[in-house]
């Protein structure tokens, strides 16, 4: 199944699409903006562009169905994993990375509107060192590779774990003449200052409330005016989190709803709900759980909360966001961050 079209981003495209025919595109580029926005979407209609055999990003030609389907052997998209094997040397780990990739685009194929990456899943050592291998090849059909690198703030995972970022810097600075590389963040704070300093920025903007609703419609499937409407507001200009909220039953938003509840209750219930949480899943179901509940408190903002303690309350949220990228338990996080909540809404 080919993947949806690109819906919105004119501005950019133009700007991106005029550079590859006037030979002016950056070997090394950073696509930054709102998770679910369409980055990775927009790097793999850039790689069209510079595969197409005709005019920039046909959709008609071999090599753009190709890249529609996920299936250019000069396109390599490397997405954020959680391996269940580990290898016993760095070959083997590579070789590990290669086939969870290879299952994990098989599994796009077949359901191209694929949800974000859980929270444990990363760029490791072995995954770069595949990029590296790859990068060292000759194009098979063209006269172009492009490497797109999804959600480059998982290369690394938590603090003092740089290595996958450092092994990519020398491939940045000086990539082979025929390559492209496009890395892709909703967190460009959280990538090395090494890396940032060789890369093109390129802004990826929310798009209008009317793109959305065309995509929810003409692909989606969805008519009922209510549901659309109350859709296309919870996107706030990102098409992916129309997916995100397809069944409006995400176990992070009943979390973040239990911790935010906590606050307002007994001072017992926060450390019930503390003891609930898994103490070593930090940077899996807790980072969404808190990225969630700083969602929700965005939404009570909007809405005529109480902005001053709204913002306090984000703030919070944004803190015990950051612990979380760290060796700090969950446990723990969960009680202060309870416990902070409970003396804002309350004070």
């Amino acid at each position: 199944m080919p993947l949806p079209p690109l819906f919105g981003h004119d501005g950019v495209k133009k700007r991106l699409a005029g550079a590859v025919a006037a030979g002016r595109l950056p070997q090394a580029l950073l696509f930054e903006g709102p998770r679910g926005v369409g980055k990775q979407r927009l790097a793999l209609w850039l790689a069209q562009c510079l595969v197409c055999e005709s005019e920039a990003a046909c959709g008609e030609c071999q090599a753009c169905r190709l890249v529609a389907s996920l299936q250019h052997p000069d396109v390599h998209w490397f997405v954020p994993l959680e391996l269940s094997k580990k290898g016993a040397d760095a070959d083997k780990q590579v070789e590990l990375v290669a086939d969870a990739l290879a299952e994990e685009m098989t599994a796009r194929r077949a359901q191209p509107m694929y949800q974000a990456p859980g929270g444990l899943a990363s760029h490791g050592i072995a995954g770069v060192r595949l990029l590296l291998r790859r990068l060292s090849l000759t194009p098979a059909m063209g006269r172009r590779k492009v490497f797109i690198v999804g959600d480059a703030e998982r290369l690394i995972p938590q603090r003092g774990m740089e290595d996958a970022a450092n092994a990519l810097l020398k491939a940045l600075e000086e990539p082979p003449a025929d390559s492209v590389i496009v890395l892709t963040t909703a967190d460009p704070e959280a990538l090395l200052p090494t890396v940032m300093s060789r890369v093109v920025r390129v802004r990826v903007a929310r798009i209008a409330d009317s793109v959305v609703t065309d995509f929810a419609q003409q692909v989606l499937g969805i008519t009922a005016k209510a549901e659309l409407a109350e859709r296309v507001s919870s996107a706030e200009g990102c098409i992916g989190r129309l997916l995100a909220t397809a069944s409006d039953s995400g176990a992070a938003t009943r979390r973040a709803d239990e911790l935010l509840q906590a606050g307002r209750k007994g001072a017992a219930t926060p450390y019930a709900l503390a003891l609930n949480q898994m103490p070593f899943q930090a940077r899996a179901g807790f980072t969404e759980m808190l990225d969630a509940l700083a969602g929700r408190l965005r939404a009570e903002a909007r809405t005529g909360g109480e902005t001053q303690k709204l913002v306090e309350a984000i703030a919070r949220v944004m803190d015990a966001r950051e612990w979380a990228q760290g060796n700090v338990n969950p446990q723990l996080v969960t009680a202060v961050l309870a416990e902070d909540l409970a003396g804002v809404q309350n004070g």
